[in-house]
């Protein structure tokens, strides 16, 4: 049995990368959850806390904002969550790994303060985003709400992440995005998409002007639009979400019919796959489905 989880995803501009930055970041948190009291997971779009003044050189914004995780930035966000109760992902961030290499990375704080998971983005918008690729599918485990996977803007272009996602078992994926380009209409398709072929929650959270179009959108496991924002400026969707419903949809079907979990007649041989110098194990496949 879950318990359901009240979200809220706060599509708004980005922060400038210094230090005051930071000041006005924990100040809007504060305000949201006044405003919004019930909220157990609020989450930012990508970057929201590496954000640009006029002029400034993209690859100049990522050097000077990269940090270790666990470098002073992370430290005040540890203690945001902790402070305020909450489960915490504040965007993105540009991170510097112990290799030197500058990874854009989801951290996410959990309402004791403990930073719960990180993921680094997969990939990258090449060859306009410079940052290094992650190597790591990542979900975490939000106690009786049910588990949640991540992924950053352009990963969901690519739908052998989020279906690895729910075969993890993620009930939500949560896809952080910065979009301020004409091709927001696709991505609102993909999110929908994503859930369908997937049988999961996604919560696609696009930045507000001028860094972002909006739209952002909460979709069902069985591809219904829950909530959506429009393309104007800063908005606060929320939601509650049974996250078992996505179990739930993954054994009766969608539309009580369609079982993507399940095609395979027992004794079937696997399936090449030749594009990943790879297969799909019948047995394997089948673990994605959770009583």
């Amino acid at each position: 049995m879950t318990t359901p989880l009240s979200i809220g995803l706060v599509q708004t501009a980005a922060r400038h990368h210094a230090a005051a930055g930071m000041d006005a970041f924990a100040a809007d948190v504060h305000r949201v959850i006044a405003e919004h009291p019930g909220v157990r997971l609020l989450a930012y779009p990508e970057l929201h806390l590496c954000g640009h003044l006029s002029g400034e050189d993209d690859d100049t914004v990522m050097t000077a904002a990269a940090e270790p995780l666990d470098g002073p930035r992370g430290t005040r966000l540890a203690a945001l969550a902790r402070e305020l109760n909450i489960w915490l992902v504040p965007g993105s961030v540009y991170e510097r790994a112990a290799d030197g290499r500058i990874h854009n990375t989801a951290p996410v704080y959990s309402p004791t303060g403990e930073r719960v998971a990180e993921y680094r983005k997969i990939f990258p918008w090449r060859p306009y985003e410079t940052t290094a690729s992650g190597g790591d599918f990542v979900v975490f485990d939000m106690g009786d709400h049910g588990r949640v996977g991540l992924t950053i803007c352009y990963d969901a272009w690519f739908p052998e992440i989020t279906r690895h996602l729910a075969w993890m078992g993620a009930d939500l994926v949560l896809n952080l995005v910065r979009t301020p380009t004409v091709d927001r209409a696709q991505e609102v398709v993909l999110a929908q998409a994503n859930a369908i072929v997937n049988q999961v929650f996604m919560a696609s959270l696009n930045a507000a002007a001028p860094d972002g179009v909006g739209r952002s959108i909460v979709v069902d496991p069985e591809g219904h639009t829950r909530v959506e924002a429009g393309p104007g400026p800063e908005e606060v969707l929320t939601d509650v979400l049974d996250l078992v419903e996505a179990r739930r949809v993954r054994v009766r079907g969608t539309e009580g019919l369609t079982r993507v979990w399940d095609p395979f007649a027992d004794g079937e041989p696997p399936l090449e796959l030749p594009l990943y110098a790879g297969r799909i194990d019948p047995g394997r496949w089948r673990r994605a489905v959770r009583p």
